[in-house]
């Protein structure tokens, strides 16, 4: 059942499930929302094995209120965070990121500090407003206009706005350390032509922590959606909530 909560002036829709901890927060990608095949299956994995789990829907995505076009990383690592410090009863917190949700739960995760158990991104996609985009299109964001481009998923064409792309270069983190001690998966097709599978490897060197692996996927494309890819999802899950900290 979806709910709602009020977070700065927006209407921000989420489901939770009550367990045990660690909890579960999936966090999907760039104009994805929380019906998306991946959440359902974490969340329903979740509800079967009695473990604590919450979905969400940006502001301006899904269900919940708000202009897609005042999204940023900033403003949704914001919410997130407002929605495990109101809603998540367990301690921990283990996050899972899919694509620009995989650079959004390592902010999330530096917010978190101690509370945070594990990361698990999903062709993560940390800094694509550095390597994602042509020096034509960042000279039209750095001018504050939107930019449209191709997309095979369903959102055609797919903008961005000069306000996220200008939030996120200053959200950029794989240039230094990434302070996150914590475990940390990484799951990668090896065809994906969205996100070079060479960035979950310069994640990996970029993080703090010893416990880091990176997965790679023979045959995955960007979304790692097949029954297998899922598979390996929820048991990658299965280890990270019963890794001890």
């Amino acid at each position: 059942m979806t709910q709602m909560l009020e977070i700065g002036g927006q209407q921000v829709a989420y489901r939770h499930t009550a367990g045990q901890g660690p909890a579960v927060v999936f966090l999907p990608g760039y104009m994805s929302d929380m019906a998306g095949g991946k959440a359902t299956a974490v969340f329903d994995w979740c509800r079967e094995n009695g473990r604590e789990c919450l979905l969400l829907d940006y502001s301006g995505c899904g269900e919940s209120g708000g202009d897609f076009a005042d999204g940023t990383l900033s403003r949704w690592r914001d919410e997130v965070v407002a929605l495990i410090d109101t809603q998540v009863m367990a301690r921990k917190v283990v996050v899972v990121g899919s694509s620009m949700g995989g650079w959004l739960m390592l902010l999330v995760g530096l917010a978190l500090g101690e509370r945070l158990h594990a990361l698990a991104g999903i062709a993560a996609a940390p800094d694509f407003s550095d390597w994602g985009f042509d020096e034509d299109q960042k000279a039209q964001l750095r001018a504050g206009e939107t930019i449209f481009e191709e997309n095979h998923y369903g959102y055609d064409p797919t903008p961005t706005h000069a306000k996220f792309w200008h939030d996120a270069q200053d959200n950029r983190l794989l240039d230094g350390e990434i302070a996150i001690p914590a475990p940390v998966r990484l799951l990668h097709g090896q065809e994906d032509n969205d996100v070079p599978p060479e960035t979950s490897l310069r994640l990996a060197r970029a993080l703090s922590g010893d416990d880091v692996h990176v997965t790679l996927v023979k045959g995955g494309d960007h979304r790692l959606s097949r029954p297998g890819d899922i598979a390996l999802l929820l048991r990658t899950l299965q280890t990270l909530v019963e890794t001890p900290q």
